[in-house]
C-alpha cells in the first residue's frame, strides 16, 4: 500500500506522516517487537528509494486509499425524520 508502511527501520520525515513507534498506542497489531507504523498525510504517498522517480511520476495526482486524509477519516451521518 502506498499510504501506509510498517516495519522495523523506517526512515521518514515526521511532518509528512503520522507515526506510531508502538502500534498498541493506535490499537494496531505488533507483528514484531520493534514494529512501527507510518501513515501518509493529506494526498501524499510513500515510496521506497529504489526506482523512486519512476513511482513518484506514476502515482502523482492519483487517489490512493488507506491514509489519514479528511475524506478517509470522517464518516458522514444523516438523521432523517418523516413529516
Amino acid at each position: 500500500n502506498l499510504r501506509y508502511k510498517h516495519g522495523k527501520n523506517l526512515n521518514f520525515d515526521g511532518k509528512d506522516v503520522l507515526a506510531f513507534k508502538n502500534p498498541a498506542d493506535a490499537g494496531l497489531p505488533a507483528p514484531n517487537v520493534n514494529s512501527s507504523f507510518i501513515f501518509a498525510k493529506e494526498d501524499g504517498f510513500l515510496c521506497y528509494p529504489n526506482n523512486y522517480n519512476h513511482y513518484v511520476n506514476y502515482y502523482r495526482n492519483t487517489f490512493q486509499h488507506g491514509g489519514i486524509s479528511l475524506e478517509e477519516m470522517i464518516i458522514p451521518v444523516v438523521h432523517l425524520t418523516n413529516k
